[in-house]
């Protein structure tokens, strides 16, 4: 059998087509599936008549199915991964968010709970105990913020930004909100904020 070429050792002419060497090939392994050094043989042939048929198809000679997988080209397709929630996002908002660690969470989500805590169940301080709460809450914003990026003038910039949105929307749903759940004794200034605190806390934990 090594004497013969490729097209002899499958059993077929030099013009069969595709799908006669294609079902030759699958024949052969049917019936010698238990000798693995005769189906190295058969192997080797049909790779040989593919290659054979690649440099025919190189010079013009003939067209060959888009099917057809050569032998250089068996490489297994890597399965693509589906994108993560961040990789589905925009790009400006990728831009903008961090992965951030525990601790990036977790040590500003202390801070800012401790500051609702005070705004919540000491009301008899007043607007003080409020204004002082806000106060520390935006050093707390900044100090984190910066602490992750080194951008002071940034950390400084959102942190504004959070603390004017997050009293007005505060207010906003403050007034529509407690009306309806007149059985807690919250005032429209500590739900603010309230949060206002939330929103630094997002803002210090996951912006970049």
């Amino acid at each position: 059998m090594s004497d013969q070429n490729p097209y002899e050792k499958l059993g077929v002419s030099e013009e069969a087509s595709f799908d006669e060497i294609q079902d030759a090939r699958n024949r052969l392994f049917e019936q010698h599936s238990g000798d693995a050094k005769h189906l190295e043989v058969i192997e080797a042939a049909y790779d040989a008549i593919l290659m054979d048929r690649l440099r025919m198809r190189q010079e013009g000679k003939i067209k060959v199915p888009e099917r057809i997988r050569f032998p250089e080209l068996r490489v297994q397709s890597v399965p693509k991964e589906s994108p993560t929630p961040r990789e589905q996002s925009p790009a400006w908002l990728q831009r903008m968010l961090d992965q951030p660690t525990p601790a990036d969470i977790l040590l500003p989500g202390a801070w800012f709970l401790g500051l609702s805590s005070i705004s919540l169940f000491y009301p008899e301080g007043g607007d003080q105990v409020l204004q002082l709460a806000l106060v520390v809450g935006v050093g707390t914003s900044i100090y984190f913020l910066n602490r992750k990026e080194g951008k002071f003038g940034r950390a400084v910039l959102f942190t504004l930004a959070s603390l004017i949105i997050g009293l007005i929307a505060g207010g906003l749903v403050a007034s529509l909100l407690l009306p309806q759940i007149s059985f807690i004794s919250l005032g429209t200034n500590q739900f603010s904020t309230v949060v206002t605190f939330i929103l630094l806390w997002l803002v210090s934990s996951f912006l970049c």
